[in-house]
């Protein structure tokens, strides 16, 4: 395939001895091809080089293999764009906007938690697993990634302003989501997790269930807007995402085995540990929010204390969690793994005694604490993933 040049387009020609002259025609390539693209033409034709848009020639001296090589597919994609069909350009649109609109790291946070507590009351009482369990536990990960979606969703449709000002990325701030398509995502997130639980999992859960939908509401909701209240806030935040979630979906998988609620030391320090997390979570989410939340009026520690004191607090409690695993491994070597437990948690304290250094030196900017918070979250998968070290 070669390049050709005219005075008013750029069009490709293809040399294949399969193809007929009629089928063949040329693409033309719109105008606004890459600039460094058509620079590499002109410099190929006054070296009287012609230029294979998938081969390397003798040009290629000029422009680095890598950089040509990325131009030629870009070239390739506008051909292809140029041609495609708008509506599956709109449901591609649409299905980007929804799975920001579901902010995809609280999602992590929710599933990682949520398999590893199942994980850990079936291995504790494997002669009881039944293959049906299976679609069982599927069907309370999807009730919990609804919850999760209508607790997010519903922040978003009252926080347009400030997100435009915090989060401009945000599918509602960015105008990739309209409202309308907004309330209809949390109006179905809410009915299928409330129907999934109540048909799956029994009056008590759906009430715990319906309580997380409930906190959630009147967190984002006017005139309650707890958010505007500090304490609130982020005790709202690590009931929900701490105890609610824990508590729930352990006690949950232990009912669909037929047996009754226990709490177990390895079972009672995850849940503690990931509630005090989550307030870390709760007290850091508003660290990048500050410039926002202050042209609104919404009130957060953050806003009242000050960004590097909220960072100060955060790694104190965060340090103190690791601080208690590593006792907790010690003095309850029957509950707890040492040999994973104390260095896991050592190593994760100096990252974060590190990453607190880091932000102190960057003089606490806006991306500087973007990225630790966005270190906080990733230590929170850590946790999960290791399973706090407890054994079986």
């Amino acid at each position: 395939m070669e390049l050709s040049l005219s005075h008013s387009s750029l069009g490709i020609s293809a040399v294949n001895p399969h193809c007929k002259a009629s089928s063949c025609q040329p693409k033309a390539i719109p105008s606004k091809l890459n600039g460094k693209l058509l620079d590499l033409s002109f410099k190929c034709f006054k070296n009287g080089v012609s230029v294979g848009l998938y081969s390397q020639s003798s040009c290629s001296k000029h422009v680095p293999t890598r950089q040509f090589k990325r131009n030629s597919i870009w070239a390739c994609s506008q051909v292809g764009a140029a041609g495609s069909d708008p509506m599956l350009n709109k449901i591609s649109t649409f299905k980007d906007a929804c799975w920001r609109f579901l902010r995809p790291h609280t999602i992590r946070g929710t599933a990682l938690g949520s398999v590893a507590l199942v994980a850990r009351a079936l291995i504790e009482n494997s002669n009881l697993i039944k293959w049906s369990l299976l679609l069982k536990a599927f069907s309370g990960l999807i009730a919990l990634i609804c919850g999760n979606g209508y607790i997010v969703g519903i922040n978003q449709i009252y926080d347009i302003g400030i997100d435009k000002v915090n989060k401009p990325y945000l599918p509602i701030a960015a105008g990739d989501l309209s409202v309308q398509s907004a309330w209809l995502l949390v109006i179905f997130f809410a009915v299928t997790g409330l129907l999934i639980v109540g048909y799956n999992f029994g009056p008590f859960i759906t009430s715990l269930y319906s309580l997380g939908l409930f906190l959630g509401t009147i967190y984002s909701v006017p005139p309650f807007r707890m958010k505007r209240f500090p304490i609130a806030a982020f005790l709202i935040i690590a009931m929900v995402r701490g105890f609610l979630l824990n508590f729930g979906v352990y006690y949950a998988t232990r009912a669909a085995l037929g047996l009754p609620f226990q709490w177990s030391a390895p079972v009672a320090f995850i849940t503690t540990f990931v509630t005090l997390f989550a307030l870390v979570i709760a007290i850091t989410k508003d660290l990048p929010d500050v410039e926002g939340d202050r042209k609104f009026q919404i009130s957060t520690l953050a806003t009242k204390l000050g960004v590097r004191n909220i960072a100060f607090l955060g790694s104190g409690l965060l340090l103190v969690n690791y601080i208690a695993a590593v006792l907790a491994a010690i003095y309850l070597p029957q509950a707890f793994r040492r040999g994973l437990m104390i260095p896991a948690h050592i190593f994760l304290a100096l990252c974060l005694i590190f990453q607190a250094w880091v932000l102190e030196q960057a003089n606490y900017t806006k991306e500087a604490i973007s990225g630790f918070y966005r270190f906080i979250w990733n230590l929170f998968y850590a946790d999960w993933s290791q399973d706090n070290g407890a054994k079986t």
